[in-house]
């Protein structure tokens, strides 16, 4: 059975035995890795192990446990309820305003994984808080991420174009940029739809919080315990977004200085760390990694590189890069499909503009599955009571956004264009 084939349908095993039995996904992908890999491969496990993401391991541990000491000492709480004062107390603002955050941030030229970092933890609490759904929210911070993504100092942006000006190929960023942005902005308009985003409008405005005790007492001012908190988080944005300061060890070292300098407040926050959440992500990276590093991907590609048919070219290089790019780097990704449409391009068969801008939109949309940076954050951080549902949902919308993506976007900028 060709190589391509078997990887293929041993992950569509891995899924369906994690849907039929409360296995974790994560813990039968490594089996998969391990097994498909020593005897079919003829890999090393240490090589297998190589594939496992201990940079996002990091991030999610630092991330949620830091979040998880600040739930605990109150310092959530009180940025929530100082962000609905800033929006009138109108909860149905709450997700665009979260989506044009991450949107700016990201387009300010922060990596997704820091911007998601940093909006995911106090996005889901807004959700807990004021009854939105958790899918609306975190959407909306991906889908923002996504839409500032491709500014013309973004990082995915400079990836694309520095693979293109190798190959002599030069698009304009202007206008890659602004269709991306509002690529993402209809898919966002779907999302609110689809989770409940018009009936908030019904909620009006919320009675804006009180402090924990009587009704009307008088709100207690900043313990100690929240200053420091706050500074930290101020800390962690800055050092994300001006210096390059890696997010996971960033948090990371916050929350043990929370905890060190306050024991109290903090004792209980570790058991909070998504450790699920961690296996599940580690294991289906590794799996893809594997595939990847024995030259599936490449042979996929490959593949598609030799038929003649411009158009269905590059349909099906869209939806390898939206497949890949779900469970895998999408900066490698970009790297290694790029260079397959150049011949395309250079000659004219497919335009510049069009299917960058496709394969843009293909693989960042489908960053919101769970099994990216981004979508795991939105699930780690995700109420315990609400995490498998959420972690279903997003699955759901992540894996549907590997067809319908690539497929819009297709049809959006090199079909349109064609049969103008």
């Amino acid at each position: 059975m060709p190589a391509e084939l078997l990887s293929v349908l041993v992950l569509v095993a891995v899924f369906a035995l994690a849907m039929w039995r409360p296995v974790n996904m994560g813990a039968v992908a490594l089996v998969a890795a391990f097994v498909l890999g020593t005897a079919y491969f003829g890999l090393d496990t240490g090589d297998i192990a190589k594939g496992f993401p201990g940079s996002l391991l990091v991030t999610l541990v630092g991330v949620t446990w830091l979040f998880a000491i600040a739930k605990h000492n109150g310092t959530v709480d009180r940025i929530v309820a100082r962000s609905v004062q800033a929006v009138g107390g109108r909860v149905v603002l709450i997700p665009w305003v979260l989506f044009l955050l991450a949107a700016v941030i990201t387009g300010s030229g922060a990596v997704s994984a820091a911007t998601n970092a940093i909006l995911a933890p106090v996005g889901l609490a807004f959700a807990q808080r004021y009854r939105i759904h958790p899918m609306l929210v975190g959407l909306s911070i991906l889908n923002g991420t996504n839409a500032g993504g491709f500014s013309p100092i973004s990082v995915y942006f400079s990836i694309v174009d520095g693979v293109l000006a190798r190959s002599g190929v030069h698009v304009d960023a202007g206008a890659v940029f602004l269709a991306t942005f509002l690529f993402n902005l209809v898919l966002n308009l779907a999302a609110f739809t689809i989770f409940g985003g018009w009936k908030l409008f019904e909620r009006g405005r919320v009675q804006l919080d009180e402090p924990a005790g009587a009704p009307g007492a008088a709100r207690p001012g900043w313990a100690g315990a929240q200053i420091l908190t706050v500074v930290l988080l101020v800390l962690l944005v800055v050092g994300a977004l001006g210096f390059d300061l890696d997010v996971g060890f960033s948090a990371l070292a916050a929350a043990v200085i929370l905890t060190v300098v306050f024991p109290e407040q903090s004792k209980n926050a570790a058991s909070e760390i998504g450790w699920s959440v961690v296996l599940l992500i580690g294991g289906i990276v590794t799996y893809v990694t594997m595939l990847q590093n024995v030259g599936v991907v490449d042979s996929l590609g490959g593949s598609i590189a030799g038929i003649s048919q411009p158009l269905l070219a590059a349909l099906l290089i869209l939806l390898v890069g939206g497949l890949v790019s779900a469970f895998a780097s999408t900066n490698a990704m970009f790297g290694a499909l790029v260079p397959l449409a150049v011949p395309f391009m250079a000659s004219g068969d497919i335009g510049v503009f069009g299917f960058v801008a496709a394969l843009c939109v293909a693989a960042s949309a489908v960053d919101s599955s769970p099994f990216s940076t981004g979508g795991a954050l939105v699930v780690a951080n995700t109420e315990e009571a609400e995490r498998t549902k959420t972690f279903r949902s997003l699955m759901a919308w992540g894996m549907s956004m590997i067809g319908v993506a690539p497929l819009a976007a297709w049809l959006v900028f090199l079909v349109g264009p064609s049969l103008g």
